[in-house]
């Protein structure tokens, strides 16, 4: 890849699964997206990525395509199998039964009966082709058009290699997928179809974009070396936000109340109050890297850190307790978290997944 690889190593934080060497166009790089998923010896134990809610489902995923299920609150799992055995890194659900996984070699898997089936619906190379074609169909001269043909013809050169690193959905129709150098695209019919819209953005940088989260028709997207964008029309126009940071930012969180919360490297977390107009830099939390956040039912926000701390804000973010660490908890990256209700949180790392029981009142 032509790019050093600083961010990608960065976001091992997020991701935290091997970038793939070398040019995808090669049989041994493409075989994951050919290869469906094994039954893990220990699916507890390898690395998880994400999770959501189905409903009262829990669905997890991680590396080589491994999805587990939990109908007891995280009790007990069981692994489902998948058409592929790439690294899956989030999943989001749009109802109890419809949902999506999005993952390594431009993998994006959608769901109908809550997790319990998925089918292919777009991976690396059909998603290089349609952002070839899609920059081809501007309008000769208009602004962007030679830099994204560009950005196009390099990931049609490097195959089905780049990764999605989130999602997130409207509504069962409406939904938009976000990742490396860029990438950025959109569905209307569910995932049936998905579309590039690469020149909403202005990225010129070809930064990579790890996280996407909204309120209402406000969009926001967050990504590498401090970018930051805004939509307010539900995703079909974009403004790129001054940012307060100029390292990457891993993860985003937004609240019922319109609050906004950035966290990537070096322990740098930043909350806005004006949809992202001005920032403030939060001080007193740890200064390690930041890879994961939530918001739960409650209102209340949450925070993961590389080291494997958890920190929990009653206020909307302006003050933060860290959460006591119980026995058997992962206490590596931790690179997800879901909010389960009753004072409990799931947690996703790079050893497996793990609950924790907050206290009434952490210190």
């Amino acid at each position: 890849m032509p790019r050093a690889r600083t961010g990608v190593l960065a976001a091992l934080a997020l991701a935290c699964a091997v970038w793939p060497a070398g040019h995808a166009g090669a049989t041994g790089v493409q075989e994951p997206l050919l290869r469906p998923s094994t039954l893990a010896r220990r699916p507890m134990s390898v690395l998880m990525l994400d999770a959501a809610a189905a409903g009262d489902r829990l669905v997890a995923v991680g590396e080589r395509g491994t999805v587990l299920l939990s109908d007891n609150a995280g009790a007990t799992w069981q692994q489902v199998d998948t058409p592929t055995s790439v690294t899956l890194t989030a999943v989001r659900f749009a109802s109890r039964t419809q949902g999506w996984v999005a993952g390594h070699y431009g993998m994006i898997m959608a769901t109908t009966d809550g997790g319990g089936h998925w089918k292919e619906q777009l991976d690396g190379v059909a998603a290089a082709k349609a952002a070839l074609d899609y920059a081809h169909g501007l309008a000769p001269g208009e602004e962007q058009r030679e830099r994204l043909v560009a950005e196009a013809e390099r990931l049609v050169a490097d195959g089905a290699d780049k990764p999605f690193f989130d999602l997130y959905f409207l509504d069962e129709r409406r939904g938009f997928a976000v990742g490396a150098y860029n990438l950025f695209f959109h569905t209307e019919d569910g995932g049936r179809t998905w579309r590039p819209c690469l020149d909403r953005l202005a990225n010129p940088k070809g930064n990579h974009l790890y996280a996407i989260r909204g309120q209402g028709p406000n969009l926001y997207i967050a990504g590498e070396q401090g970018v930051l964008f805004r939509s307010t029309d539900s995703g079909r126009t974009f403004t790129r936000l001054p940012s307060p940071y100029a390292g990457s930012f891993f993860t985003m969180a937004v609240l019922p109340t319109g609050e906004l919360i950035v966290a990537g490297l070096r322990g740098n977390v930043f909350r806005s109050v004006d949809s992202g107009d001005t920032w403030k830099r939060l001080e007193g939390l740890p200064p390690i890297s930041w890879l994961a956040s939530a918001v739960g039912a409650d209102g209340n926000l949450w925070l993961g850190n590389q080291g494997g701390q958890v920190f929990t804000s009653r206020d909307k973010g302006e003050s933060w307790a860290m959460v006591p660490q119980v026995p058997g908890a992962p206490a590596l990256p931790l690179t997800g978290l879901l909010p389960l209700g009753q004072g409990k949180v799931l947690m996703t790392s790079m050893r497996g997944l793990g609950l924790i029981e907050v206290p009434a009142n952490p210190k």
